[in-house]
């Protein structure tokens, strides 16, 4: 049963993918405040839910902090780049 509720291993290095899931993990599993404390948005269990502390800490693993999560600028940095790359291929 315990290995039912460790923590999702996360793996290095972090993959591009890895990143996008973490990313998006942290963000629809963020925390909301209800009367008897904070849960998951999501999963509407005790925050920080399994895969939010599996997103954080991929992305600390990354070595991205919380203000670029924040920001929005790892999502669009990474679509920017990838943009980028696709019209140096294009000419």
């Amino acid at each position: 049963m315990s290995a039912v509720l460790a923590d999702f291993p996360v793996l290095t290095p972090v993959t591009d993918e890895d990143l996008s899931v973490a990313t998006l993990a942290v963000r629809v599993h963020a925390p909301e405040p209800w009367p008897h404390g904070l849960l998951c948005r999501s999963e509407r269990v005790p925050y920080p839910c399994r895969l939010a502390r599996w997103g954080h800490a991929t992305l600390d693993a990354a070595g991205l902090t919380a203000e670029q999560l924040a920001a929005g600028l790892i999502g669009d940095q990474r679509e920017a780049e990838e943009q980028g790359e696709a019209k140096d291929q294009i000419r």
